[in-house]
């Protein structure tokens, strides 16, 4: 029933009102009743961030659709077991980061089983190549610098890439980082340390190339 839903696409101006947390608790009360009429509330109200956040870190279009489908799917079957311990949002970032990493690691498994199998003479067809997605970071200068960007910040480990992600794309606060990877504060503070040291070292102008 809830696979058959598409995402909505919604103006800007709507996108850009956060709900409350009385609304999002009366949604949540309607969704646990198996409203399709709330579900389809859930996704005009989050869509747009739920899939700027797995863009961010799968950096394909056609990829973040599908894996945001995938995570208002997953809403729909398990709000059951939502308790309210967290906000509705965190709850959904939760699963949105959660989603696009586990389809990461399986591109990656699919990619180095291509890899090995066309060593051995197995005939698996041509690998597809990176797209040149646009992309919400495209708005920083140097096309050429931010492919490297990217690149880098997907090379980061899974939870330096998602805290990362998370404060510098969807700028979300570091209380709302922390209940999101369900972490402590210090922790997040350590981990966008890291990334950010990791990711200065890489783009550092080189000597000659200033």
């Amino acid at each position: 029933m809830a696979h058959s839903l598409p995402l909505v696409h919604c103006p800007p101006a709507a996108r850009a009102r956060l709900p409350t947390v009385s609304a999002d608790a009366e949604l949540v009360a309607h969704l646990q009743q198996g409203s399709e009429a709330a579900f389809r509330t859930l996704v005009e109200r989050y869509q747009d961030r739920i899939y700027r956040t797995v863009l961010s870190l799968l950096r394909s279009p056609e990829e973040a659709e599908d894996v945001a489908q995938e995570v208002f799917v997953e809403v729909y079957q398990t709000i059951g077991q939502f308790r309210g311990e967290a906000a509705l949002s965190t709850w959904l970032y939760q699963v949105a980061t959660s989603r696009a990493l586990q389809h990461c690691r399986k591109a990656r498994a699919k990619k180095r089983f291509a890899y090995f199998s066309s060593l051995l003479g197995f005939d698996n067809g041509v690998l597809h190549e990176v797209r040149d997605h646009a992309h919400p970071l495209a708005l920083l200068e140097g096309q050429e610098q931010l492919q490297v960007l990217q690149a880098h910040i997907a090379r980061l480990p899974s939870r330096q890439q998602v805290a990362f992600t998370l404060r510098h794309e969807q700028e979300l606060t570091y209380e709302e980082i922390a209940a999101v990877l369900r972490t402590t504060l210090p922790t997040v503070e350590s981990l966008l340390f890291r990334a950010r040291q990791t990711l200065r070292k890489h783009l550092q102008p080189r000597p000659g190339h200033v």
